[in-house]
């Protein structure tokens, strides 16, 4: 008997949801940064334990704000919410239950969810009790709650244990070598969104995206051709930077990263391009892959 399912990471922007999914796939695929929505898009990890094949979905945060993009992330982080066998719901230790009443509401009992305790090495054991007393009252709607500590993957092996009883009976949905179902130009535009993120601070990486216009694959090396856009033409010479210090940056901690994933070395050339209020432009959008932009 094998099982599988799909499985949504869901909680509030910055929350950790990239990061725990990295740690339990045990590999880097999907962008990670201290600051919130960061991730846009759904992403994937298939990881495979015992009889199981649990796809993790990582989702953008559950928020609410007015740009067509941001519409676009919670729409993600909604659809994954609906399209999935069981949700993980990641509630930082720190924070209050406000974010996961929200969330109930949500849901409305529509899908099964288990309750990820995160950063619980942060805090007393007497503050983790607490926090588990102040969730206990929502028992009712919850399938397990589980403290983890994702640094040191403390929990990690409770958390696939208790997903795997849960999901389906069901063969396998993907290769079980695969790692990912996502394609690797989406990879590395995520992994240049992150050493943007890494090196260039306040409103700029959110007005920011990349583009991989072309990747040619040679023995020994991979030769990755990219555009980054942002709103305004004074953005540009901030991601370039003085004597193109900042752009060099980003292409030397995004080369990394990519080397990383590929076990190949990596030519990463990166082009700079003003596109006037892109993050409200409804058609191009659609165009760059935010294809069901409202």
């Amino acid at each position: 008997m094998t099982k599988a399912g799909f499985v949504s990471l869901i909680g509030r922007p910055n929350a950790g949801k990239s990061t725990l999914m990295n740690s339990l796939l045990g590999e880097k695929i999907a962008m990670v940064s201290q600051k919130a929505n960061a991730t846009r898009k759904r992403s994937n990890a298939i990881v495979m334990h015992d009889n199981a094949q649990i796809i993790f979905i990582d989702t953008p945060g559950l928020h609410e704000k007015e740009k067509m993009l941001n519409q676009f992330m919670l729409d993600e982080a909604l659809k994954a919410m609906g399209d999935c066998d069981l949700i993980v719901y990641l509630a930082p230790i720190t924070d209050s239950t406000e974010p996961y009443e929200k969330f109930l509401k949500r849901n409305n009992g529509k899908i099964k969810h288990i309750i990820v305790l995160s950063k619980i090495d942060q805090v007393s054991q007497d503050k983790l009790f607490k926090r588990i007393a102040s969730y206990n009252q929502y028992a009712e709607h919850f399938e397990a709650l589980i403290p983890v500590a994702i640094p040191r993957q403390v929990g990690h092996k409770d958390l696939l244990d208790t997903i795997a009883k849960l999901l389906p009976e069901s063969p396998f949905l993907y290769d079980p070598e695969d790692l990912t179902s996502e394609l690797v130009r989406d990879i590395y535009a995520g992994f240049i969104r992150e050493a943007i993120f890494e090196n260039i601070s306040d409103e700029v990486p959110y007005e920011s995206d990349v583009i991989i216009d072309s990747i040619e694959e040679e023995q020994g090396i991979d030769r990755i051709y990219a555009t980054i856009i942002i709103e305004k033409e004074s953005q540009k010479g901030i991601i370039i930077g003085k004597g193109g210090e900042s752009i060099k940056r980003i292409g030397k901690s995004a080369r990394e990263k990519i080397e990383r994933l590929s076990t190949k070395k990596a030519y990463l050339n990166l082009q700079v391009t003003v596109k006037k209020g892109w993050t409200k432009d409804k058609n191009f959008l659609k165009e760059i892959g935010y294809d069901h932009a409202k």
